[in-house]
């Protein structure tokens, strides 16, 4: 009787435990949630609506005058190509899928290298040294190079008359070599990231499937597609993602190694709305702007999502 008059009691004291447990960890998620929620509303949320707001008014820093209500005007005149917007927008699609493709196909074959070398003397030391540019800061890599680039007393000028015996050349003032001198300077700082990620989707594929394939005798193309891609596809497709989006914003590297010049080669959309918020204080016209890449960043997103879901439910 006695043991069968303990049984509920021990029940009910089970459940009590477990319900103080359940309130415990509920109590430590708010409590490791509450300050980033916090965090994200004031620093993300609340601007993102202010530059909403933002957008529909015209307001001068500068004029002195409130803001006035303008509705769609600033829109309006960014599409009527009163700045070029449109010349803007080619030239950074250009400067982001060039950049983007370049860094993802030597991303890829480095990463191949390294992975498949694992034995290789110095490969932690490599490996260190070639993510060394990812970390360094854009300005002071933009510095840097211009320095390289200098006609005058620049590396590369002394290497090119070296082996080639040419005249100096201004690699950020003609027209023909600038964009793409910016370009390799975004492609040899972010290379490293693409490595990165290669690196991680080519770890995240199984040893055991790896060695079926082997054991298999599987073609190399068939072990890249059936193997190797269908487990490393999403951390790789992530990756370019994350670059795609960092290249569309690219301003901090421009602005030491050519100010968007010369003329206007390498004036991404992200100099265009620098320029108007904070050299003519025109925050109505710029907040506008800004608006509109960001629908741009957040379409290009949903497309990359829309086409890993695809590949995904069809590998389903």
């Amino acid at each position: 009787m006695t043991a069968v008059s303990g049984s509920p009691r021990s029940s009910r004291l089970r459940r009590t435990r477990v319900a103080q447990a359940l309130d415990n960890r509920g109590t430590l998620i708010a409590t490791l949630l509450v300050p980033v929620l916090i965090f994200f509303v004031l620093f993300n949320t609340i601007p993102t609506l202010w530059l909403l707001g933002l957008s529909f008014y015209n307001y001068s820093l500068t004029s002195g005058s409130p803001p006035s209500f303008v509705g769609f005007r600033n829109f309006i005149q960014i599409f009527n190509n009163r700045n070029n917007i449109w010349a803007d927008l080619s030239r950074t699609f250009t400067f982001v899928v060039f950049g983007v493709g370049i860094q993802t196909v030597l991303g890829l074959a480095l990463g191949f290298l390294f992975w498949g070398s694992k034995e290789m003397p110095g490969r932690r030391v490599a490996l260190t040294m070639l993510f060394t540019p990812m970390v360094l800061t854009p300005v002071a890599t933009g510095t840097f190079f211009r320095f390289i680039y200098d006609p005058d007393f620049g590396v590369l000028n002394v290497i090119l008359h070296g082996l080639f015996s040419t005249r100096p050349i201004n690699f950020l003032s003609e027209p023909g070599t600038a964009f793409w001198a910016v370009l390799a300077v975004d492609c040899w700082m972010w290379t490293p990231f693409m490595i990165l990620m290669a690196l991680a989707a080519l770890g995240s594929v199984p040893k055991a499937e790896l060695e079926a394939a082997e054991v298999d005798r599987l073609p190399w193309r068939k072990r890249l597609t059936l193997v190797i891609w269908h487990h490393g596809k999403f951390i790789l497709m992530l990756g370019i993602l994350l670059r795609t989006i960092d290249s569309f914003k690219t301003l901090d590297l421009i602005i030491p190694l050519t100010k968007g010049g010369p003329g206007q080669e390498t004036r991404l959309v992200a100099m265009e709305v620098n320029k108007q918020a904070f050299e003519s204080f025109n925050m109505g016209w710029s907040s506008a702007y800004s608006v509109l890449l960001l629908l741009i960043s957040i379409a290009m997103t949903s497309v990359f999502i829309f086409i890993l879901n695809l590949r995904r439910r069809r590998g389903a």
